[in-house]
């Protein structure tokens, strides 16, 4: 998912796992819920550069996101935080916390970043360096606006009861709620807008109330996790139909053997687009896409850097060839982030030049 909610949920679950123990756990948990991303770019640091063709498709979420990555990142930044907790705790003069918590508190959010990947659409590839193999949910979308606003009402209630902390709240939740109900924005259902600004209310009303405050901030903490639990698990059971709709559809259409996915829809929850795929197109409701995956041109093509980064990552790869301008190009594309008749290029395509 995308940063904002891999640091929200970080915070609310490092709170909820060591908020007695720790002093900001919030915080803790804030870091270590980006540590696949942000260790991604250490140790890659221009694999998002232009020059950089198709490489970060090879590299994002690659080893940094699997079992043996978050391992690694689950010891080294417990050293790390452990550390620091101790050189303050002797200047404050009190006892350090003890390890296990700050064990406890960094391996929860590190794989929380890792399961709320793999619950949407884009994929995961957990047993890297051994297995390249992508896996996908398909529950909840790479952007959910629910796994941004209740870790962040959870996270208010538990706020000091004072000006900075509420009006750094106030404005996060005026700024959720402002990119979810944008003027002219009809990406996202009208449910979602009501629910997000009914989370919002609540999360002042009860700052205001004081319902739970410092000394609750724990358990204001645990229900928010416990919110967005059952939210995934319904969507988790809505995906069972759709997915035993859109194979149905793939093998009605091309045969037993025919590639199917159901698709989150970002701003749409409970709602999938159903795709399936022959050696020879790809389909969804209403339209298709020839993948000329067998033209010598697009043969050539794949065999190069770029054309093995996309042909790795693409869960549906197509391909269209151009001579139009003496030379040979061709383009390839994941059709899953591309309409039919939006053209191969931004995100998740790349161009090979052939002599």
């Amino acid at each position: 998912m995308d940063n904002l909610a891999h640091t929200l949920v970080g915070a609310a679950l490092g709170r909820a796992v060591a908020g007695r123990e720790l002093p900001a756990a919030g915080w803790i948990g804030a870091i270590a819920g980006n540590a696949p991303d942000w260790a991604e770019l250490l140790s890659r640091p221009g694999v998002w550069a232009p020059r950089a063709g198709g490489e970060y498709l090879v590299y994002h979420r690659g080893i940094t996101h699997s079992f043996v990555g978050a391992a690694v990142e689950i010891v080294a930044l417990t050293g790390v935080v452990a550390l620091v907790l101790r050189l303050w705790a002797r200047r404050a003069g009190v006892p350090p916390p003890p390890w296990r918590w700050v064990a406890a508190c960094v391996t929860a959010t590190v794989v929380s970043h890792l399961y709320l990947d793999w619950q949407g659409s884009y994929g995961l590839r957990p047993f890297l360096p051994w297995s390249a193999q992508w896996y996908y949910a398909d529950w909840v979308a790479i952007v959910d606006p629910f796994f941004w606003v209740v870790p962040l009402v959870a996270l208010a209630w538990g706020a000091r009861r004072h000006w900075a902390p509420a009006l750094a709240y106030l404005l996060a939740l005026v700024g959720v709620t402002t990119l979810v109900l944008w003027r002219g924005n009809d990406l996202v259902a009208w449910w979602v807008q009501l629910g997000i600004v009914g989370c919002a209310a609540a999360g002042v009303v009860g700052w205001m109330r004081h319902w739970f405050g410092v000394a609750g901030r724990r358990r204001a903490a645990g229900y928010g996790l416990v919110v967005l639990v059952a939210y995934a698990a319904a969507t988790a059971g809505g995906s069972v139909a759709a997915k035993a709709q859109a194979r149905a559809a793939a093998e009605q259409r091309f045969g037993p053997d025919a590639r199917w996915a159901a698709l989150t829809i970002v701003g749409r929850p409970f709602r999938w687009e159903a795709l399936s795929a022959s050696t020879d197109s790809v389909a969804g409701r209403g339209w298709a896409v020839a993948r000329h995956l067998d033209h010598p041109a697009v043969r050539a093509a794949l065999v190069t850097a770029q054309g093995r980064a996309i042909a790795q990552f693409a869960r549906f790869l197509a391909a269209a060839v151009d001579s139009s301008d003496g030379g040979v190009r061709v383009s390839l594309w994941d059709v899953r982030y591309h309409a039919p008749g939006s053209g191969a290029s931004g995100w998740a395509t790349v161009q090979v030049r052939l002599r």
